[in-house]
């Protein structure tokens, strides 16, 4: 399959840009650039192929994508949100699976590092992370418990100087390439921790996930721990419960609210090029109403979803953004980014469907990243929760 030309270009209706800051801008021109040079010419043959390009790990590393809002002295960006969440947009706008990895080590791998760990934790594991030297997962869905992470069955007990954990994790981004997985697991009495879990630690395996139909680039497996011996010295100290583990993917939808709208992006991009250029009875497709309704649609579904995720990012800069807040976002992105996939198919007709063009593939890996990290309904049900102040979920 011969390499397409990306052309992409980013719709602003609203002139958005003004909202932005010049180094913003230079952020997402630089991430843009990045893609359209590594990630556009191979994603669609490693997509077939099922396969992770290892590559992009070091690649994004050196470029600043993994915690971009760490500070620099444990090797991250000391960036703000708008910048993050931009850099999201532009990988996803390359691939979800992509946008995964990334999300993956800075928002669920290196931020609960930062935020709860001990300061040998984040001066060993940081820097490597940041780097892309090492690529991080996060073990907390399990078999059988994933809207509810709270019926975990993962655990471990105390052994002396050390610890042994036992249990498995599922779903789980990066685990077959990941050199560290930081887990969550119930201590002895009970309460939810944070462990650090070390690729070569005795009993601790990670086999992949075969036949995806969806984020087919991107590693998926299981984290299986067998009487694993873990030091002391790995627990996060700085939390206990489950606001551990859920604060981590608050921060990760935040990022996804963004990436998604990324995906959304291309896929209209490709769409408007396309009915522009498709001659049918005569003219171009674009003069047809259906196919103009399409196109409006989609556009204005965009800008609404930029000011939705704009505005987030000031109050998580501002620290005022509620985890209500990034719930709505994230769940209004992939919805709008899955619908306008279907619409943007549908404009190209059956060449929508080749490898050709990217919207098949955008289209099957918003399948997953409307399901993970809260399901579309969770998301939904977290919103009701807010403003009736009654919890639907018992």
């Amino acid at each position: 399959m011969a390499a397409r030309t990306d052309l992409f270009q980013s719709p602003d209706y609203y002139q958005l840009d003004e909202l932005l800051t010049d180094e913003h801008k230079l952020i997402r021109e630089t991430v843009r650039s990045y893609v359209k040079k590594e990630i556009t010419p191979i994603i669609e043959q490693y997509a077939q192929r099922a396969e992770f390009p290892q590559q992009i790990v070091r690649q994004m590393g050196e470029l600043g994508c993994f915690g971009p809002t760490v500070p620099q002295e444990y090797g991250g960006g000391g960036l703000d949100y708008i910048s993050y969440g931009l850099m999201m947009q532009e990988l996803e706008r390359g691939d979800s699976g992509v946008r995964s990895t990334a999300s993956v080590q800075g928002s669920l791998v290196m931020f609960p590092i930062y935020a709860y760990g001990s300061e040998e934790q984040k001066q060993k594991y940081l820097p490597k992370l940041a780097g892309g030297e090492w690529l991080g997962c996060f073990g907390l869905t399990e078999p059988d418990h994933g809207s509810d992470p709270a019926g975990m069955l993962t655990n471990f007990k105390d052994a002396g100087d050390h610890v042994v954990l036992n249990g498995a994790k599922m779903w789980i981004s990066n685990a077959p390439f990941a050199q560290v997985a930081v887990v969550w697991a119930k201590d002895e009495q009970g309460e939810v921790r944070g462990i650090i879990v070390e690729r070569g630690m005795e009993g601790f395996t990670t086999p992949t996930t075969h036949d995806k139909w969806s984020l087919r680039a991107s590693a998926t497996g299981e984290l299986v721990f067998d009487n694993v011996k873990v030091p002391k010295e790995n627990i996060l100290p700085g939390v206990k419960g489950l606001k551990g583990p859920l604060s981590c993917l608050t921060k990760a939808r935040y990022g996804i609210a963004w990436g998604a709208l990324g995906a959304a992006m291309d896929c209209y991009d490709t769409a408007l090029r396309y009915a522009k250029e498709r001659v049918q009875f005569g003219k171009p497709i674009a003069g047809f109403q259906l196919q103009q309704k399409k196109l409006a649609e989609m556009i204005t579904e965009i800008t609404k979803g930029q000011l939705l995720v704009w505005r987030l990012g000031v109050l998580m800069n501002d620290n005022r953004a509620t985890p209500a807040q990034v719930s709505m976002a994230k769940r209004n992105s992939c919805e709008l980014a899955a619908q306008i996939a279907r619409d943007a198919r549908q404009v190209l007709g059956g060449m929508g469907i080749t490898g050709e063009y990217s919207i098949m593939r955008h289209m099957m890996n918003l399948e997953s990243v409307i399901t993970y990290e809260g399901t579309h309904d969770v998301h939904l049900l977290i919103t009701g929760m807010d403003i009736t102040g009654i919890n639907a979920f018992k």
